[in-house]
């Protein structure tokens, strides 16, 4: 339990004991165990906490880190933003924690396992920086985008799937052999062996925030404002919807394509 413990904070940058717990050990009733794993681990000074409004935080620290990547069990690299630092931060940590929700989503329903999760990946593109709030590895051996939103603007939430877009358009790169055509980024990392599996789907999580809109306003906007005339597949929920139902359940609403939702395994490819 303290390893499984340890990796699950250490890939997912931040999380409290019930998030553990519903990751961890589902069917307990309490967080005991899991406390218990969190102790040794701060005693052997891997991981950090920090205390808000009654809430306990947990975060590897930089040895825990280190700890984690020499051992192989960290499958990603340490997030640009640091699990301590979002903790302190408010805004940083809701939007942490409503990550961890939506892997703790997927997972429930045997979509995709958390260690098949990296939080903050960074894939080059020619439309400037684009970060992921994470990319999950999906159980059918696919892969998909996943974007958190609590207080994004619009326009920065369309501008930044302008960059998937150019990220996907992107032209290949070197010169490939007799036996394999150049491959683009996103190709050599998602695509296969044999180019089978279509660019991964860009899904937005809409959660809630303090002096927002609600996640089901917030969604309606974004759909009523978004011109889909790029060629990958987004989708949006909100992440009380993807909690009560699971992602396989038809709460993914395509954009572009009306307000009818879709179940994840019935997404469609990208044009």
């Amino acid at each position: 339990m303290v390893k499984g413990c340890f990796f699950t904070v250490a890939q997912l940058r931040l999380a409290t004991p019930h998030q553990l717990k519903a990751l961890l050990l589902p069917h307990h009733q309490d967080t005991d165990y899991i406390r218990r794993a969190l102790r040794n681990l701060l005693d052997d000074r891997l991981v950090g906490r920090t205390h808000r409004a009654q809430q306990s935080y947990w975060y590897c620290t930089p040895a825990g880190l280190a700890e984690a990547a020499a051992s192989g069990g960290l499958a990603s690299k340490a997030g640009r933003t640091t699990g301590q630092r979002a903790a302190a931060r408010t805004g940083l940590r809701e939007h942490a924690l409503a990550l961890v929700d939506t892997v703790i989503a997927f997972h429930h329903v045997g979509a995709a396992d958390p260690a098949d999760w990296q939080v903050e990946v960074a894939p080059p593109t020619p439309a400037g920086s684009l970060v992921s709030d994470g990319v999950m590895l999906l159980a059918d051996g696919s892969h998909a985008f996943v974007e958190i939103d609590r207080t994004m603007s619009y326009a920065r939430l369309l501008a930044k799937l302008e960059r998937y877009d150019a990220y996907r358009s992107a032209p290949t790169s070197g010169r490939g052999n007799a036996a394999r055509a150049p491959r683009s980024h996103w190709q050599e990392i998602y695509a296969g062996p044999s180019l089978e599996r279509p660019f991964p789907p860009l899904l937005f999580v809409l959660a809630p925030a303090r002096r927002r809109a609600a996640p089901a306003t917030r969604e309606a906007v974004f759909h009523d404002r978004a011109r889909p005339n790029w060629r990958i597949t987004v989708a949006t929920t909100t992440l009380p919807l993807l909690t009560a139902h699971g992602s396989e359940r038809p709460v993914w609403r395509v954009v572009g394509d009306g307000e009818n939702r879709r179940p994840l395994a019935a997404l469609p490819a990208p044009r």
